[in-house]
Order: C-alpha cells, then structure tokens, then sequence
C-alpha cells in the first residue's frame, strides 16, 4: 500500500511541476493580443477574399489597428454596415460603399458556339485553356467548367448551357470569381442602377468572330455611333463601355446588330 501511495505523490508532483513549467512558459512566451484588431475582426464576414486589398480579413483587422490604412469602407462583402461598425471603432468618419455584383460578360452557349474538340481532360477552365484554346470554337468565351463556381464562398455562380451564370441575391462582390476565371469575363456592376453591358471579349476581326461565335462583337462601330454620353469605344475589335458615362438609355444595344450588347438593371430581390 506504501508503494502505491508513493507513487501516486510521485505523479501529482511531476504533475505539479509540469503545470507550473506551463504557466511560466505561457507568461514568458506570451504574444500580444491586439484587442482593436480583434474588435475589427469580429465585425468582418470571414470570406478573406482579399477584395479589400490585404490579406484576408486579419490582414485587413491588423492594418487598421496598425493605422497602416484608415479606410473602413474596404470590405464589399461586408457593405455599409461593416463598413459603419468599423468606424465606430476606429473613431472614423465612414464613406458609403456602393453595392456591386458580379455578371459574366459571355453569351457563348451551346446555340452561340460549337465545339471545336471533344475534350476530356481535367475539369477546370485554366487547364482547358491550355489545349488549343479550350473545346470551343471562340477562345475568348467561356468554357463553362466553372473555375469561379468552385472559388465562391457564396454558391452565387452555376453553369447554364455551358455559360458561367452569377444569382445576384447570393453574390457578395467579393472578386474570387473574377480572379479564377482564365479568360478575364467577370465584370462588377453597380446594384440598382442601369447600364449597358457588352456581353463579349472577342478581339478578332469581325468576320472571324461571326465564324466563332453568333453573339460575338463584330467591332462594326454602330453602338458608337448610336451613343448620346459617347461612353461606348471600340478597343481592339471589341466594344467596351465606360460605365461612368453611361446612362443606360439602350441606344447600344437597339443599334447592335448581333445583339452583344444588353442592359442590365440588376437588383437583389430582398
């Protein structure tokens, strides 16, 4: 019984003096806590998408806290009111951010585009890409394997007839999509507002788009020309809008002679 005794003395002082050895390590080795970063932390969304300019949301707590940038209004996912919680914490005046989502700029569907190839490598856009271009016949749309799908930590994208499709009640702004997508077909529009959008990047001649694709921009210069605010230029074939000068009028898209033009008034329906 003595042996027993002894040796349960024996473990509680191990014991003893190993919790000890842990609490002094703990004070010794002890890092700083920032209790401001942590506050701003709190009041991020966690989607360390990076749409803010840092990396991720402690990147963007710990810059704050460190004053290394003093503006609160950086994280779109989060909008206005992050934006608001975060200045009353920093003891900042806030400037309003202006609700975005995404859209995909392409109408390559199965009726636009055919396949050029039967492909049946790895799933993924990027790697598509690398085979001749991809399986269809225009190499500056979508292929639709659906690389941003995959990226967005709000199931906001799915694939409709071979076309990558963003829900806008479900999108966040926050720019994953429009860095996984290979072929740079990812724009961010302005919530509740109306503007022009062309839906292609086609940069070949015209009549080497019309082969490739039925929707494709033909580069013709009518929507140019129709446009009252001169917002719409013509860059290397291919029409591109400046959405600060357009007013949505639908001038455009009534000239476009294949229809690459649209107008979205995009809304959350919440």
């Amino acid at each position: 019984m003595s042996q027993i005794i002894i040796a349960v003395v024996i473990v509680a002082v191990i014991g003893l003096i190993a919790g000890l050895g842990l609490a002094v390590a703990s004070i010794v080795f002890a890092v700083p806590v920032d209790e401001k970063a942590e506050k701003i932390r709190a009041c991020l969304p966690g989607a360390n998408c990076g749409a803010c300019g840092f990396t991720g949301c402690d990147g963007y707590a710990a810059a704050l806290s460190a004053g290394e940038t003093s503006e609160c209004n950086l994280c779109t996912p989060g909008g206005n009111d992050t934006a608001k919680q975060i200045g009353e914490i920093m003891g900042l005046s806030v400037g309003k951010i202006t609700p975005m989502v995404a859209a995909v700029m392409c109408q390559g569907n199965r009726t636009n585009v055919e396949d050029k190839l039967e492909y049946s490598g790895v799933h993924s856009c990027k790697m598509a890409t690398q085979l001749f271009g991809g399986p269809k016949n225009c190499v500056y749309g979508c292929i639709g394997f659906g690389d941003c799908a995959e990226v967005c930590p709000y199931d906001a994208i799915f694939i409709c007839d071979g076309v990558a499709r963003i829900n806008p009640d479900k999108c966040r702004a926050c720019k994953k999509c429009i860095a996984a997508c290979p072929r740079q077909l990812i724009d961010l529009f302005p919530l509740d507002t109306t503007k022009a959008a062309v839906l292609c990047r086609n940069h070949d001649k015209g009549a080497q788009t019309r082969k490739q694709c039925k929707a494709g921009c033909i580069g013709c210069m009518k929507c140019v020309k129709a446009c009252p605010m001169e917002a719409v230029s013509i860059n290397n074939f291919c029409a591109t809008v400046d959405y600060d000068k357009c007013i949505g009028c639908g001038k455009c898209h009534e000239a476009c002679p294949v229809g690459a033009i649209d107008i979205y008034t995009i809304k959350k329906h919440f």
